[in-house]
């Protein structure tokens, strides 16, 4: 029997640099064309061989609850967890999901990032990648023009202090991963963020990087909302 494929779409968050157009819709149910953000990321993670989804939410917790109370039935097995009034931040929201999540590594979605990338190609990797990760990277964006990572010439992911600009390449996290419960073993749901975490693991060799240099975006603010508009206007989206 296949075992299920789960993943954590990350849509807890507040939205402040949105407003107002999250003054009374949560970030993730911002409609982009024809549908919801959120709904992008589930259309392409059930394409993907995704089988169970895990939706965090705080602000605006009812509403998303809502949405998914009276979304059609698609196949796919479907958990909104409340995390209350106050979001418990990535790396907390994940530990606070965890029993939900099984005991393979899953994949982990920002809800407000836009991403061209088949997420099968992280499906594939979860048999090898066992109790370790890895990170889906992307060309630093011009609000971004440092990154967050390096690859080096090996391939190897590493952090930007222990690397220098001759044996290797920066790049921006994606928000977009595959991610171990392993990892999380030693964290609670008052661990924040989890940007910290993601350095200490790659330091100690648990995660890999996953360069994908085709079209993402930070859907953080109004004006990223419209450019994001105007692609899928004149541009063929599956």
């Amino acid at each position: 029997m296949t075992k299920p494929v789960t993943a954590m779409i990350l849509a807890a968050g507040k939205g402040t640099r949105m407003r107002p157009l999250t003054d009374n819709c949560p970030k993730p149910l911002l409609m982009v064309s024809d549908k919801p953000l959120i709904e992008w990321h589930l259309h392409k993670l059930k394409a993907a061989g995704v089988t169970r989804v895990v939706v965090n939410c705080a602000y605006l917790a009812e509403k998303v609850e809502a949405y998914f109370a009276a979304r059609p039935d698609d196949g796919l097995d479907i958990t909104v967890i409340n995390e209350g009034s106050e979001p418990l931040e990535t790396a907390g929201g994940i530990v606070n999901a965890i029993s939900h999540l099984g005991d393979e590594p899953f994949l982990v979605v920002n809800g407000d990032v836009w991403i061209e990338f088949d997420y099968s190609e992280l499906v594939e990797r979860i048999s090898a990648l066992k109790d370790k990760g890895a990170l889906v990277l992307v060309k630093n964006p011009e609000h971004n023009p440092n990154g967050d990572f390096a690859v080096d010439s090996s391939g190897d992911l590493k952090n930007l202090a222990s690397v220098s600009s001759d044996d290797s390449s920066s790049y921006t996290f994606s928000g977009i991963s595959v991610l171990s419960p392993a990892l999380f073993g030693s964290l609670s749901s008052s661990s924040g963020a989890l940007g910290p975490f993601l350095r200490q693991w790659i330091d100690g060799s648990l995660l890999e990087a996953s360069v994908f240099d085709g079209y993402w975006l930070d859907v953080g603010t109004p004006e990223r909302l419209g450019a994001l508009e105007t692609r899928l206007s004149t541009v063929a989206v599956k």
